[in-house]
């Protein structure tokens, strides 16, 4: 039980990867605080599940895009908790659109909540943590499309980028108070939004990965679930990249190179 007596804050915890790391965390001991935006029915059965699980849990809506939801849901879940010990910015959105079409809604939107949204969830954390001296834990969810990406998410590969380059000026302001700050960048994930898509064929996707398979919410749970814990104690600033080999095997046609 390595997240004995620990409680986590994870953002867009209501499904697919966020839910992953909250069942995971809750099978080593932490209370969750699930947030979510819009899916209040999925971030109800994340707390449903976590307490079948022995540990308490709380839904709490905010657009982490937004400086004053933040600010509010950190309160409230300082006050029914007594503390927080780790944050994991996992809220995001991937609007997939061609480069000469992007709006600026579109961008405001990818970075509003990708990266805008996990410095304002780590401030306000962090301010409290400070204030309180207790050490801290916070894990933001990157993705390889910070350095090797695909067409369509331009929006999207530079609000994870932005979140490799704020991991490394986050850790070093927040080690003199004994908070590490470290990312979890996620190749492909079979969430619920990818097995939905018609065009999906995860044999052939599967054969694209090294490894052999695309990767699981409950993976990302347990990398997570190293970062919270004290065995990653002396780490920060890391980014570490959990796709199965995907981000370092070069994509090509059958018979190319050959």
């Amino acid at each position: 039980m390595k997240l004995s007596n620990k409680v986590a804050l994870i953002t867009g915890a209501g499904k697919g990867i966020g839910r992953g790391i909250a069942l995971e965390f809750a099978k080593q001991g932490a209370d969750i605080i699930v947030n979510y935006s819009f899916s209040a029915t999925e971030a109800l059965e994340t707390v449903s599940a976590i307490e079948k699980l022995g540990r308490r849990a709380l839904a709490i809506q905010a657009d982490v895009g937004k400086w004053a939801p933040v600010h509010a849901m950190v309160d409230q879940a300082w006050e029914v908790f007594g503390h927080i010990d780790i944050l994991v910015n996992n809220a995001g959105i991937t609007p997939f659109c061609d480069f000469f079409e992007m709006t600026e809604e579109d961008w405001d939107r990818a970075l509003d909540t990708n990266l805008k949204g996990a410095f304002m969830c780590s401030q306000a954390v962090a301010i409290k943590q400070r204030a309180a001296g207790i050490p801290g834990k916070i894990i933001h969810i990157g993705s390889i499309h910070s350095h090797c990406t695909v067409p369509f998410v331009t929006a999207y590969a530079a609000s994870k980028g932005g979140i490799d380059a704020m991991t490394r000026q986050m850790a070093l302001a927040l080690a003199p108070y004994k908070i590490t700050v470290n990312t979890v960048a996620p190749g492909l994930v079979e969430v619920q939004r990818i097995l939905d898509d018609p065009l999906y064929d995860p044999e052939d996707r599967a054969k694209q990965i090294p490894i052999g398979r695309a990767g699981v919410p409950e993976d990302m749970g347990k990398i997570c679930v190293f970062f919270a814990s004290e065995d990653s104690d002396f780490i920060t600033g890391q980014i570490l990249h959990a796709d199965g080999g995907q981000s370092v095997k070069i994509a090509m046609k059958r018979g190319e190179f050959e």
